[in-house]
């Protein structure tokens, strides 16, 4: 797993607790940004059914549902979220 918010690569071989932290950065490592359920697309940007709701998905939870998200993560910057934008709606020659 690599944390949502700075990418540092995690050992997941253990389990990881409500209370771990990032090594580097020190942000909670049990949130949902780091769970392989998250997906901002679903209700409740989960897709596991039974998990009960969390507004805040990048502060530490007890859900009993989290397992380590395997896709890398990419912290995302807000120059980077703006370029995104800009990109999307930017004006088509025509």
């Amino acid at each position: 797993m690599k944390c949502w918010k700075c990418a540092t690569e995690i050992d997941t071989r253990e389990r990881v607790e409500f209370r771990a932290v990032c090594p580097s950065c020190g942000w909670a490592l049990h949130v949902c940004r780091n769970c392989r359920h998250y997906d901002p697309s679903y209700y409740n940007q989960c897709r596991e059914t039974a998990a009960e709701r969390v507004v805040d998905k990048e502060r530490a939870n007890f859900c009993d549902y989290f397992a380590p998200a395997t896709a890398s993560a990419s912290p995302q910057t807000s120059a980077s979220a703006r370029a995104q934008l800009e990109a999307l709606f930017k004006k088509q020659p025509g």
